[in-house]
């Protein structure tokens, strides 16, 4: 759920930047840096829960 709402924010900011003449491969690769920080953060989170038990 939390990757989908990222890459949800990451597209609105993309078409916000966009909107505001930022090129938009620059703003693209921001919504994609944020889909990929997120789907890391999902990936890793259990491998840290479980070091814990």
């Amino acid at each position: 759920m939390g990757v989908i709402v990222t890459a949800t924010v990451g597209l609105v900011i993309w078409i916000v930047l966009w909107a505001l003449k930022v090129s938009g491969f620059d703003a693209i690769m921001i919504a994609i840096a944020l889909v990929l920080i997120a789907t890391g953060v999902r990936n890793v989170v259990p491998h840290l829960v479980r070091r814990r038990r």
